[in-house]
């Protein structure tokens, strides 16, 4: 073989449908739209319109709630920090959300860490973290460790600090 002879395997790629480029490409005048109406024009969109019918999503009953404002925390049990700590992932004794994500124990997780107790922790660990269910609180301090809650300040009280320091230093001028 060589490298001239080097092409993609047959059905591989496939060439675009040039529609509506004339007689001769055989997807001309119309391009393949048939004859007037709503679907032969330019800009509709009619997906899961069912002739007047009542749509499927429509017809089917709603089930459940989305909570706008719910938190999106990862979940980590302390049997799974232990399995870390044991396997030389997890090192040192200051655990947060860094740390947990280098070991592969939080994915996702937009508004932090939650440590839960399912498991059983022996190394003394301190962690800094966004929630910890009471049984876990009591474990890890079972444990010798400690838990560190930081404050988190809305963003609207933020905005209003930074509005009254800016206020104060143009007094200030």
């Amino acid at each position: 073989m060589k490298l001239n002879d080097l092409r993609d395997n047959e059905g591989a790629r496939h060439r675009r449908i040039r529609v509506g480029r004339g007689i001769g490409s055989g997807k001309g005048k119309t391009a393949g739209r048939g004859q007037k109406g709503q679907k032969s024009r330019e800009g509709v969109s009619i997906a899961g319109f069912e002739g007047g019918q009542m749509p499927l999503h429509m017809r089917l009953p709603k089930r459940g709630f989305n909570n706008i404002f719910a938190k999106d925390y990862a979940e980590v049990n302390l049997g799974a920090i232990q399995k870390a700590v044991d396997a030389g992932k997890l090192t040192g004794s200051d655990v947060d959300h860094a740390a947990l994500k280098a070991a592969g124990l939080a994915r996702g997780g937009k508004n932090g860490v939650r440590v839960l107790a399912k498991g059983e922790l022996k190394a003394k660990l301190n962690f800094t973290v966004a929630g910890v269910s009471a049984a876990a609180r009591e474990a890890i301090e079972k444990a010798g460790g400690s838990v560190t809650i930081p404050e988190i300040v809305p963003a609207a009280e933020k905005a209003k600090a930074k509005k009254g320091t800016a206020k104060a230093a143009k007094a200030a001028k």
